[in-house]
C-alpha cells in the first residue's frame, strides 16, 4: 500500500465532525457495549451466523463505507483513507465505545501480502471478499514437525499441470473447522536450501481432501486444529508471488501476525473497560478490600504504566508501517513485550480476584482461570518467545552470532 498525503488541518476537523456525526446515527447501541465473550466477535465467513441484527447491521454499514479496513484501497473496496483519516476514524469510535465491526486474518494477516505480492486478479478476487467478511480466512503455517523451524516443513504441492496435488497437514490451524479459505506455506521443491523450495498458495477448504481435527485446551477452550490435506487439488493461478519464494511472503505476514499478537497487550478479552482495579471493582464485583493492599495497588499502577507505554508504541510503530515503512524487526518487539504484558495482566486480575479467580465457569470471575490458561499460548504462538529474543537480539541490537 502507498503512503497517503497527510490531510490538511481543517479538512481533517471537518472529517472528524462528519465521521462523529455518522457514526452516532449508524452504530447500534448493542454494538456499543463491551466485548464479553466470543459470540460478541463478528469473523463473518459463507456461514457466519450472527449474535443478533444490530450486529449483522453494523458489519454491512461499515463495509459498504470499507471501514471495516479504512486505508485499504478503494478499488478493491477498501475505505481509501489517509491515515491520519483513519486515526480520526478509530478514536472517534473509541470514544463512542464502537465495536470493531468485523475480525478477520484476512484483514489482519492476508490482506497486506495480498495487496503486496498478488496479482491483479487475484486481489479483485479476494479483497472485496475480505473487506466485505464475506470469506473467512485461517492459516497454514506450522506443522507438527515444523513450529518454530517453520522453514523445516513438509507438506508438499505436485506440479500436476494445471494444479498443484498437496499432501501432509498442518497444526494449531486456528479455526480452521470453521474457515472457508486458508493460506498455505507448502514445499513446492525439496532440492537446495529449505527456505528457497517453499510456494504460498491459497485455496478452498471446502476442496475434496481437506479435513480438520479439533485440538482441545488445558483452559477448556480451543479454536485450534489439526488440518489434513489429501490429495487436494488446487489450481496453479492460486499461487501468490513466484514459485519456491514463498518464504518472502510468509516472512512478510508473520510481521503482520506478530503485531496482531502483540496488540493482546492492550486488552484483555473480559468484558469491561478502564483499568484494571475500575475492571475489577466494577465489572467483576472482584475487589473488595483486596485492592487497598498497597503491594497489589503498586503493581496495578506499574502494570498501567507500562500498558499506557505499550499502546503509544503500538501507535507509533503502526503510523511508521502505513506510511510505507517497514516494521521487519519491531514486529518481534511488540510480539514479545505484548505477550508478557497479556500475562501480567491475567495475573493480576487472578490476584484481585483471590480464591474466586480459580473457579471455572461462564462470565465475571469464573472465565478469569481459563483466561488466564491461555495466556500461556501467547509466548508461543506467532514464534516462540526465544525466537523473538534471538531475532531482536540479530537485527535490532545487532549482537554477534553464536
Amino acid at each position: 500500500m502507498s503512503a497517503q498525503p497527510e490531510t490538511p488541518r481543517g479538512s481533517l476537523d471537518d472529517f472528524r465532525r462528519e465521521t462523529r456525526q455518522w457514526l452516532e446515527a449508524n452504530c447500534p447501541p448493542d454494538m456499543r457495549l463491551p466485548v464479553v465473550d466470543e459470540s460478541d466477535v463478528c469473523w463473518g465467513g459463507r456461514h457466519v451466523k450472527f449474535k443478533n441484527e444490530a450486529q449483522r447491521v453494523w458489519l454491512q454499514r461499515m463495509a459498504e463505507r470499507g471501514w471495516t479496513v479504512p486505508e485499504w484501497p478503494k478499488a478493491y473496496g477498501g475505505g481509501g483513507l489517509g491515515k491520519e483519516e483513519a486515526k480520526v476514524l478509530r478514536e472517534e469510535m473509541a470514544a463512542l465505545n464502537c465495536r470493531a465491526p468485523l475480525t478477520s486474518f484476512g484483514i489482519s494477516m492476508l490482506g497486506p501480502a495480498l495487496l503486496k505480492y498478488g496479482n491483479e486478479a487475484q486481489k479483485r478476487e479476494h479483497i472485496p471478499k475480505i473487506v466485505r467478511g464475506e470469506i473467512r480466512w485461517c492459516q497454514g503455517y506450522s506443522e507438527p514437525g515444523a513450529g518454530s523451524d517453520l522453514a523445516s516443513l513438509k507438506t508438499r504441492a505436485d506440479d500436476q499441470g494445471d494444479h498443484f496435488l498437496i499432501n501432509g497437514s498442518k497444526i494449531w490451524t486456528s479455526y480452521g473447522d470453521k474457515a472457508d479459505w486458508i493460506f498455505c506455506l507448502v514445499r513446492t521443491n525439496f532440492e537446495g536450501k529449505k527456505h528457497d523450495g517453499i510456494s504460498f498458495l491459497l485455496f478452498d477448504m471446502a476442496s475434496s481432501g481437506i479435513s480438520t481435527r479439533p485440538i482441545r485446551l488445558i483452559s477448556g477452550y480451543s479454536p485450534f486444529t489439526q488440518t489434513f490435506f489429501d490429495n487436494v487439488k488446487v489450481p496453479k493461478e492460486n499461487l501468490l508471488g513466484e514459485l519456491n519464494k514463498g518464504w518472502t511472503i510468509a516472512k512478510y505476514l508473520l510481521t503482520h501476525e506478530r503485531n496482531m499478537i502483540g496488540g493482546m497487550g492492550l486488552g484483555l478479552r473480559i468484558g469491561g473497560k478502564g483499568t484494571l482495579g475500575q475492571l475489577a471493582a466494577g465489572e467483576l464485583g472482584l475487589a473488595g478490600g483486596r485492592l487497598a493492599d498497597p503491594v497489589l495497588r503498586a503493581d496495578i499502577a506499574k502494570f498501567e504504566l507500562d500498558a499506557n507505554a505499550f499502546a503509544l508504541t503500538m501507535e507509533r510503530v503502526q503510523a511508521e508501517a502505513k506510511a510505507g515503512n517497514e516494521t521487519g524487526a519491531m514486529s518481534s518487539m511488540l510480539k514479545y513485550y505484548g505477550t508478557e504484558l497479556n500475562k501480567r495482566r491475567a495475573e493480576l486480575m487472578m490476584s484481585i480476584a483471590g480464591t474466586e479467580g480459580l473457579k471455572f465457569g461462564d462470565g465475571g470471575a469464573e472465565e478469569l482461570a481459563p483466561v488466564w490458561l491461555r495466556t500461556k499460548a501467547n509466548s508461543i504462538e506467532g514464534g516462540t518467545s526465544e525466537v523473538q529474543l534471538n531475532i531482536i537480539a540479530k537485527h535490532v541490537l545487532k549482537l554477534p552470532g553464536a
